[in-house]
């Protein structure tokens, strides 16, 4: 799965991968076997950026890959700011970007899977909202808290999310909270 090397400083306008930093490169044909070929019943939904899809490695480990045509300038670009941004960062209330892919005119993203989707289904959604009771409420409430103070302050970067909402908070098979979309996410020096 792991291929060449994700250089941060690279325009995303060729193919060409450098060696300053470590992201796993991922071949577009284990992603399109991992999709079966990016298909309607493995699709999870669409965002700004583009469609969402379920996949499934040979190994059986499940994935979500975020998928955007290159030919869109502005997702392109943040693309570029959540793969510069997300790969930096570890945190358990953070979602995990495993890999990238850049081939043709394919640009995805490769996150580990939530099983449990996003914060909003459960908030806006009659019949599962009675799943979250008060415990399960705080809980969830603290882990965003918590994914927040380390973007502001306990990361060595000094990210400001600007996209903080109930879809972008994604749940984990034990219905922990992670935040994720950070292509919105700016960086600030220390003092600013």
């Amino acid at each position: 799965m792991i291929g060449e090397t994700l250089d941060e400083n690279d325009d995303f306008g060729s193919e060409k991968q450098g060696s300053s930093r470590e992201l796993p490169v991922v071949k577009l044909d284990l992603i399109r076997v991992a999709t079966q070929n990016f298909s309607e019943e493995n699709k999870l939904g669409e965002g700004g950026f583009g469609p969402v899809y379920k996949g499934t490695l040979t190994n059986g480990i499940a994935i979500a890959i975020k998928r955007l045509s290159r030919t869109l300038g502005q997702g392109l670009k943040e693309f570029k700011n959540e793969v510069v941004l997300i790969a930096r960062l570890q945190h358990r209330n953070l979602v995990r970007l495993l890999g990238c892919c850049l081939e043709g005119n394919e640009a995805l993203l490769i996150y580990e899977f939530m099983p449990n989707k996003s914060l909003d289904f459960f908030l806006f959604d009659s019949r599962e909202n009675e799943i979250l009771d008060w415990r399960q409420c705080l809980h969830i409430i603290k882990g965003i808290a918590k994914g927040i103070l380390y973007l502001h302050g306990d990361s060595r970067l000094r990210i400001i999310h600007r996209d903080l909402k109930a879809s972008n908070v994604l749940l984990d098979k034990d219905m922990n909270p992670k935040i994720s979309d950070f292509g919105m996410a700016k960086m600030f020096s220390g003092n600013q």
